[in-house]
């Protein structure tokens, strides 16, 4: 593995500092107009692309699809360490990240946004934690795993445009690719959680590991299968409907950027405060 202290050195030297970032989901492959394409090194290999620097409402904003552009990556391919090492190398130290999920609540239907507060992680065989060469071990909280500030400004922002939100709830991550069976449904339902996808673990809680606060914004865009009465949920499915309101999102994220926090208060940016850490951080 190349040495994390110096993994971001030899990125482009016309990048500019970006303190928001945004991972665009299942059919959000771009963000940001008149912008330029960084390729950014990193010790966990290559990312999903390029970073793409721009500007929203006045604030520098740095873009990255999880899936790729043209989606080649499966939820449990995705480099979710380079993904978000790159972000931060370039300056960002809060993130907002859509994903298309299915709801366990009948009353959530395809189009509604959740906010989640809580996080179900059911995923097996990725790479879990920056932290996994020899060094000092290093112990994060995930007690509350998404950014609160971040949290509230979507929130805002989404009650002030008459979106259909839901304010809090828990994302149940699964593997992947596969959707669940009815049964895996049922029983995720019965636990009482909100909503399911593949792909919010382990992006939430390797942000966490570097510092970085991190929103999930969750779009519905099925019934899961256990909720549904058809023939349950389809790839095509979920890509048309994501597909439907990702310009609603778009439009929703550009009101958020200019009201996003911008400093260090955030208990998400200290959450390795009287830690030592085997490498620097970029």
């Amino acid at each position: 593995m190349t040495d994390p202290a110096h993994a971001h050195a030899s990125r482009s030297a016309t990048a500019t500092s970006a303190p928001i970032g945004v991972i665009g989901g299942s059919g959000f492959y771009s963000f940001l107009d008149d912008a330029a394409e960084v390729s950014v090194p990193t010790p966990f290999g290559e990312p999903s692309g390029p970073v793409t620097l721009g500007a929203v409402g006045g604030r520098e904003v740095a873009f990255i699809a999880r899936h790729g552009k043209d989606h080649r990556f499966p939820p449990h391919r995705v480099n979710y360490r380079a993904n978000l090492w790159a972000l931060r190398a370039v300056g960002v130290r809060q993130v907002l990240a859509p994903c298309a999920v299915g709801s366990l609540r009948a009353e959530n239907g395809p189009g509604t946004i959740v906010l989640p507060d809580q996080v179900v992680d059911r995923t097996w065989g990725r790479e879990h934690t920056v932290y996994d060469a020899e060094g000092p071990v290093v112990h994060v909280s995930m007690a509350d795993p998404y950014c609160p500030r971040g949290r509230r400004a979507v929130l805002a922002v989404a009650q002030a445009q008459d979106e259909q939100v839901v304010d809090g709830g828990t994302l149940v991550v699964i593997n992947g690719p596969r959707f669940s069976s009815r049964a895996e449904s049922q029983w995720h339902a019965a636990a009482g959680w909100s909503v399911v996808g593949m792909t919010g673990m382990p992006e939430a809680s390797i942000a966490r590991e570097l510092a970085v606060c991190l929103t999930s914004i969750a779009l519905v865009t099925d019934l899961d299968a256990g909720v549904e009465e058809g023939q349950g949920v389809t790839h095509h499915e979920v890509l048309e409907v994501f597909a439907h309101n990702v310009e609603r999102l778009k439009a929703m994220l550009s009101q958020v950027m200019p009201t996003m926090p911008d400093d260090d208060e955030c208990a998400c940016r200290h959450a390795l405060d009287g830690q030592r850490l085997p490498f620097d951080l970029p």
